[in-house]
């Protein structure tokens, strides 16, 4: 049996990959790590997850990850660029579901997350964990860095356009809606039900890291684009939802019929066919499915849907699918595919 550690297991990303990895056939969880929950079963803190009664948290160490032979960091950013080389050394591998390597020029990630980085020699090393697009790199990899939630929703909607080089000139817009979850468990006033009920904000409408993220992924796929994304908050605990506005010849016929053949054999990716249904965050709660729905206003101009829970697909279920990949089993393993409905 597989042994897989998670460092920071507290948080809703943690706690998700909790909840999924309880039923899958080739591993288990044999450390997790929390610095306020130290010695607490995990079953206790969390009675939900009642499988794991003989789970307590630990303090973390590297040493004692390094006895796991995958670790989860569901951490902060800047937190797991300074443990991962001494766990790979081992002979551990590490997914990052924070910031860390999700970014291939060190340049670019230093100008966002305030650096320098602190294992500037693994930024080459780490492979962008996206397996729609990175599936035969994240297969050998020893180190990925997971994406961010908005630019998975994003990059999926947009990945055949690009492959195909079909995009006709550099201005996309994006325009992204997530649940209060996508911000975190951390307290804070903006996040109380009295904030956020019966209410709906843009933020970030000068600049949000995750629009660099979308943008470097792009231009490692071979496009040139320029993003200009804005995030909103909508009353909701989990789900995100971007429209993409993208200049194109192609009709909305032809689109589906390429996103069709694209994603054929990609088990997470759903592609609706009809002008009618639009892809809704109730289908992919609880699930690592992403719905995608294209349609068109008028010609020259796509207008991309595109759906995916902000704890699965964009966090934890993702990270869960590059571990099948890197460990060899069957991709889809103890990921849901089913929302969780009402």
């Amino acid at each position: 049996m597989t042994r897989i550690g998670i460092v920071g297991g507290t948080g809703y990303t943690g706690v998700e990959l909790l909840r999924l990895l309880a039923v899958h056939n080739n591993c288990r969880v044999d450390c997790i790590t929390s610095r306020t929950e130290v010695g607490n079963p995990v079953a206790t803190v969390f009675p939900w997850l009642s499988s794991y009664s003989n789970l307590r948290f630990e303090e973390p160490s590297v040493e004692r990850l390094a006895d796991c032979d995958l670790v989860f960091y569901a951490t902060p950013n800047k937190t797991a660029m300074h443990e991962a080389s001494f766990l790979l050394d081992r002979g551990t591998r590490v997914i990052d579901l924070a910031a860390d390597f999700r970014f291939s020029d060190l340049a670019i990630w230093e100008g966002i997350y305030n650096g320098p980085h602190g294992s500037p020699e693994l930024v080459s090393e780490a492979v962008y964990g996206l397996p729609e697009k990175n599936r035969c790199a994240i297969k050998n990899a020893r180190l990925v860095g997971n994406p961010g939630c908005y630019p998975t929703a994003t990059l999926l909607g947009l990945l055949p356009l690009v492959e195909l080089n079909v995009i006709d000139d550099c201005s996309i817009i994006v325009d992204g809606k997530s649940g209060a979850s996508g911000a975190g468990r951390e307290m804070r006033s903006d996040l109380m039900i009295a904030e956020t009920a019966d209410n709906f904000r843009a933020y970030a409408g000068s600049g949000h890291r995750h629009g660099p993220e979308m943008q470097h992924q792009l231009s490692n796929f071979g496009s040139d684009a320029v993003v200009t994304f804005v995030p909103h908050m909508v009353p909701m605990i989990r789900g995100i939802e971007v429209t993409i506005y993208v200049p194109t010849d192609l009709s909305v016929e032809e689109a589906r019929s390429l996103y069709q053949q694209r994603y054929d054999a990609d088990p997470m990716i759903t592609v609706i066919s009809s002008d009618e249904i639009h892809p809704e965050t109730r289908w992919v709660r609880g699930s690592n499915r992403c719905v995608i729905g294209i349609y068109q206003q008028r010609s020259g101009q796509l207008i991309i849907s595109s759906v995916i829970d902000n704890l699965v697909k964009g966090a934890a279920g993702q990270a869960i699918q590059n571990m099948n990949l890197m460990l060899r089993f069957d991709e889809t393993e103890s990921l849901v595919m089913d929302s969780v409905s009402p």
